[in-house]
């Protein structure tokens, strides 16, 4: 190779690549629950009814169910996950208690808009063994949110419902600007799903969490469309360098 050919290739602009914002919140976010004591377990995108509904205590009837909530294929008896949670019904399975497990990866819904993707990223996590209660649940939240957004951050419980829980809350931080915004959903594991992964649900109780990986991304990058994420403006996305 000749001097002025190795000059020219000396010259070629090389830009260095950075993490994807959302991937990155979801190591982040699995490194964090691993600190406390999670083990990582994985499940696939496509799931069974059973697992992706009936397991969750989520009935036929439910409107999460139907076609337009729900992606499904193969005459309905598969799915692509609509959250996580299977492979937390998977490890419960599998394990046997005192069960420590966080779960991440995609999911699929029919929703499209500034906050809403028909594909998106969820980090859950399931604590199951004697004696755990509501307040171990509030804890573990209060100690996630303050390693994210810092130790003077203000957090709030709203009551709500999900199949899978029981009691169920969403879980709200107070943004700069004094706005309530939510971050997770939360709750005691519901009895009838440890009897349906065959764990005593007289002997042994658990907590479940489950953040959008994107939502969370948003609130840290200061992202205002979800959309903003999946578009192919390197400028954007290289601010993580």
């Amino acid at each position: 190779m000749s001097p002025k050919e190795n000059l020219f290739i000396s010259s070629i602009k090389k830009d260095v690549g950075s993490p994807h914002p959302v991937e990155e919140m979801k190591n982040r976010l699995v490194s964090i629950l691993q600190s406390f004591g999670f083990s990582y377990e994985e499940g696939p995108e496509v799931e069974t009814e059973e697992n992706n509904f009936d397991m969750l205590n989520i009935h036929k009837n439910h409107p999460a169910r139907q076609m337009h909530d729900t992606f499904y294929v193969e005459n309905k008896s598969l799915v692509l996950r609509t959250h996580t949670s299977p492979v937390q019904i998977r490890s419960m399975l599998k394990l046997k208690p005192p069960i420590s497990i966080v779960s991440a990866g995609k999911v699929y819904r029919k929703d499209d808009d500034a906050t809403h993707l028909p594909m998106f990223h969820q980090v859950e996590a399931i604590c199951v063994d004697e004696d755990i209660s509501f307040a171990n649940l509030k804890y573990l939240i209060y100690e996630i949110c303050s390693i994210l957004f810092g130790s003077n951050v203000e957090i709030r419980f709203r009551p709500s419902y999900f199949p899978f829980t029981e009691p169920s809350a969403e879980v709200d931080i107070k943004s700069e600007n004094g706005k309530w915004l939510e971050i997770l959903g939360c709750g005691v594991v519901n009895p009838i799903v440890l009897d349906n992964c065959n764990i005593n649900s007289t002997k042994f109780s658990g907590l479940a969490l489950g953040m959008g990986v994107e939502r969370i991304a948003m609130l840290l990058n200061n992202v205002n469309d979800i959309r903003d994420f999946y578009k192919s403006n390197l400028d954007f996305l290289g601010q993580n360098k």
